[in-house]
């Protein structure tokens, strides 16, 4: 199964974002990593094992998520500083700051910015939250959670978005939501189960480039799918804490490993199948 029209090229190799620390916190194990000298390790040792991209979730040294820019900014300088040249996104929803007009003042005050950010279609002020963002130069990462729990919309309110209904889904949202620079915009999926048809059902979305992911369980199925389907990828102790075999995993760069490991094999079958 693949998104591309039968006949069009094969897949370009599939680029796998790690999710660092996501919403963890230190009840989750020593190996999340959430101090900056922490997240720095862990950014270098999962770029490394194969990681194309580093998504984080900063904090304060109190462990609570932040976007201040006296937080951001720190962290952001401390990464590239240390030698990591993938592209890094920052997480900008409520878990940071609950209030959407608060958000946007955050992400408006940055002083160093991510070269991407991920904005949660099921949360209120989502629109405005990725406009603002784009104005200031960064790409944006619209996640959309599709089927089961993820297609319930974690955080969601009934709202009416621009152009939408009140209660409007978050990928109604998306939809209705106005792209004017597909280049600088991805489509970031969460799904609550490597379900095929879900990901079939994508083909009439606007033109923007797909990244599937999953959750715990869902985790390592959609990591295969979105393998198959030459969609970009994510893995991470943000999203799950075991390795496809079910062995708790030791570090972010172990489940890179092991992701960049699947993506091979699919990337083989794919070729050995023209």
């Amino acid at each position: 199964m693949s998104l591309r029209e039968p006949g069009a090229p094969g897949p370009d190799p599939v680029s796998v974002l790690v999710s660092l620390n996501g919403a963890r916190g230190a009840v989750d194990g020593g190996a999340v990593p959430l101090s900056p000298p922490d997240v720095v390790e862990s950014a270098l040792a999962a770029v490394a094992a194969g990681a194309g991209e580093v998504l984080v979730h900063p904090r304060t040294p109190c462990g609570r998520e932040s976007l201040s820019p006296r937080v951001v900014g720190p962290l952001l300088e401390a990464v590239r500083g240390a030698g990591v040249s993938v592209p890094l996104s920052v997480s900008a929803g409520i878990g940071a700051e609950p209030d959407p007009a608060g958000r946007l003042e955050r992400v408006r005050s940055w002083t160093v910015l991510p070269d991407r950010a991920v904005v949660h279609f099921a949360e209120p002020g989502a629109e405005e939250l990725a406009q603002a963002l784009l104005a200031r130069g960064v790409a944006v990462d619209a996640v959309v959670p599709l089927g089961g729990e993820a297609g319930a919309g974690r955080g969601a309110e009934p709202e009416t978005g621009a152009g939408t209904e009140p209660g409007a889904g978050p990928l109604a949202r998306f939809l209705a939501w106005p792209v004017r620079d597909p280049a600088r915009i991805r489509l970031a999926v969460e799904l609550a189960a490597a379900d095929p048809a879900l990901v079939a059902g994508l083909r009439w979305l606007p033109p923007v480039p797909l990244l599937l992911f999953g959750r715990e369980a869902a985790a390592w199925p959609v990591l295969r799918l979105a393998a198959r389907c030459g969609a970009g990828a994510r893995t991470g102790l943000g999203d799950v804490r075991h390795l496809p075999d079910g062995r708790p995993a030791r570090s972010n760069a172990e489940l890179v490993a092991a992701a960049r490991a699947i993506v091979g094999s699919a990337a083989a079958a794919t070729t050995g199948s023209r």
